[in-house]
């Protein structure tokens, strides 16, 4: 190449540069966002699953796009957290959105409900079956935009102070039991109590509650249950699959570039994928370590199983009656829930119990 020919191509691939940048620029701006959490950060799984979302959100942007993340009460009481977001106080939340029931019981159609769908049937109808389309419709009107960003899988029934045999063993029983959940095991005669995770061990110790249930074997080690309420229950029938999500501020959504936003999306399945693989990999050894240390296992009783059963489904018609939205939304669960599990006992029960009874014997 001729000196002239070069130095031509080389000024014209300068000016085309110089004029490329600030427009690359213009479509990469520099935004930061506070992100509270419902959760403190000695809940590494739960926590941690915003700083998961965070991370490839910064990643995918450039580092133009940051997620700053705070525990619960740092910015905001994580009991609070859905109000600062609609508010504009903050950017966003990571919650659990059936903590906002009171508001509108449409909001614990969002995470779980008693004998609902479990975590690959939430995932399911989340994003196949219309669910995120379905809760943002119902979320606009509270100045939010939400998105599944973590599932814990099947939770425990909790822990008690003593046994529980039957129905009776219910009477006036003070639980802290979060959510939808609490107006459901209401008519079993349980007083339901709404309490922060930082607060459950004490009001424990002191016999200010009875009873309390939280997520699953990892975290309750954590939190130290076992030491105070040793009779650990399961299954959690109020949480088969419960979804936490991260919630937007509405108007500081739509002011997001789509490149962000996309990014955003993508930050939270694979948080919401992550929070899932990272219960599952954790709770076998926590659940050993419990019962080596005290904890007694028991099942909850069948007829406590089925009351419960009957008295959820007669609270979603109480509900239903004089919630358009909640009814909307609940017999769009209800019809994926019917043959989902109608698939479930085909291929993976029988799969899943020939495996069981396989560990049982020793074999695995």
């Amino acid at each position: 190449m001729k000196r002239r020919n070069f130095l031509t191509t080389a000024a014209i691939g300068a000016a085309a540069s110089a004029v490329a940048a600030p427009a690359l620029a213009q479509t990469a701006p520099k935004v930061t966002w506070r992100v509270t959490s419902s959760f403190p950060k000695s809940l590494d799984t739960i926590y941690g699953a915003a700083e998961t979302m965070s991370k490839y959100v910064s990643e995918m942007t450039d580092g133009n796009f940051t997620l700053q993340v705070f525990p619960a009460g740092e910015l905001v009481p994580g009991l609070e957290a859905a109000d600062a977001v609609s508010s504009g106080t903050v950017e966003a939340c990571h919650t659990v959105p059936y903590y906002f029931w009171g508001k509108d019981p449409t909001y614990a159609l969002g995470a779980a409900v008693p004998f609902g769908l479990n975590a690959r049937m939430m995932n399911a109808w989340w994003y196949h079956g219309g669910g995120i389309d379905m809760m943002n419709e119902f979320y606009a009107t509270q100045n939010l935009i939400a998105f599944p960003a973590g599932n814990t899988g099947v939770q425990m029934a909790g822990w008690y102070r003593k046994e529980i045999k039957s129905l009776a063993d219910l009477q006036g029983l003070k639980m802290r039991i979060g959510g939808f959940a609490g107006k459901v095991i209401e008519k079993l005669g349980v007083v339901p109590q709404q309490i922060a995770a930082g607060d459950i061990y004490p009001s424990l110790e002191k016999g200010t509650i009875d009873a309390a249930e939280w997520v699953g074997p990892y975290d309750d080690e954590k939190l130290g249950f076992y030491k105070v309420a040793p009779y650990y229950y399961y299954p959690g029938w109020w949480e088969g699959g419960p979804s936490i999500a991260t919630m937007i501020n509405l108007a500081k959504w739509n002011e997001l570039p789509a490149s962000y936003q996309a990014a955003l999306r993508a930050g939270c399945v694979v948080a919401n994928t992550d929070m899932l693989a990272s219960y599952d990999w954790k709770n076998p050894t926590a659940l050993k370590s419990l019962v080596a240390n005290g904890a007694q296992l028991r099942p909850m009783p069948q007829d406590i199983l089925a009351a419960a059963f009957d008295a959820a489904n007669a609270t979603y018609a109480e509900v239903s009656g004089t919630n358009a939205t909640f009814k909307k939304i609940k017999e769009s669960q209800d019809a994926f829930r019917r043959d989902a599990y109608l698939n479930a006992q085909i291929a993976e029960y029988n799969y899943d119990t020939f495996m069981m009874i396989q560990q049982q014997a020793g074999k695995l």
